[in-house]
């Protein structure tokens, strides 16, 4: 987490708005006053800096009657803000390999990386039924700052994850999508599907499978 941001932004009601938002892909100023319990015109003066600062901007959600609402959204600057497992030192390293390995040593060294990972939670992993593995999964990978939940709605159940620590590595190497799914898999014991939703600065990776 970036030090210098926190003490930017400084205020625990900011960090609250941006937590808040970082689950969602956008809020209202009244429906972040119903989630913080703070005034209207707290939330707003808190919103504004924010805006200002480049942490959000803002969009009109259509309504169906009426006109559109205007909702805060965070920009992709408030990412270094959340937990972060890779650094421009782990690309360096990537590179480095693939310029004395060949162009196939990242994604080498990738893979056994996450086959040793896919072991480690096979190991663990808790649960009789899909539903209680997903469960479990949900947690270990909330723990380790993915801001994961176990969710179930229209589209079935699925593990929603809001952050990526690694998502240097991810735009770099989009291979890594396919280890993560193919990791869920193995701990899941059942097909898994991975979508990946990106707006601003809204990251949002939804693991759909069947019970």
């Amino acid at each position: 987490m970036n030090q210098r941001l926190i003490a930017e932004i400084g205020r625990t009601q900011r960090l609250g708005i941006i937590n808040s938002l970082k689950r969602t892909s956008g809020m209202s100023v009244n429906e972040l006053v119903g989630k913080m319990n703070m005034s209207y015109m707290g939330i707003k003066q808190h919103c504004i800096t924010l805006h200002r600062d480049g942490y959000l901007d803002t969009w009109r959600r259509p309504q169906k009657m009426g006109r559109p609402e205007m909702v805060y959204r965070l920009t992709p600057r408030s990412h270094d803000l959340f937990q972060a497992d890779s650094h421009q030192f782990t690309l360096d390293l990537l590179k480095a390999a693939e310029e004395i390995y060949g162009t196939n040593a990242p994604e080498k060294l990738l893979y056994n990386i996450f086959k040793r990972k896919t072991a480690a939670l096979k190991a663990k992993v808790k649960g009789n039924t899909v539903a209680e593995r997903a469960k479990w999964l949900a947690h270990v990978r909330d723990g380790e700052g993915y801001m994961a939940q176990f969710i179930t709605d229209k589209d079935g159940p699925q593990i929603l994850e809001c952050h990526s620590p690694i998502m240097n590595l991810l735009e770099h190497y989009p291979i890594i999508g396919r280890f993560e799914q193919d990791m869920f898999e193995a701990v899941l014991g059942n097909r898994v599907r991975r979508q990946v939703t990106r707006n601003s600065g809204l990251y949002e990776c939804m693991f759909q499978f069947a019970l």
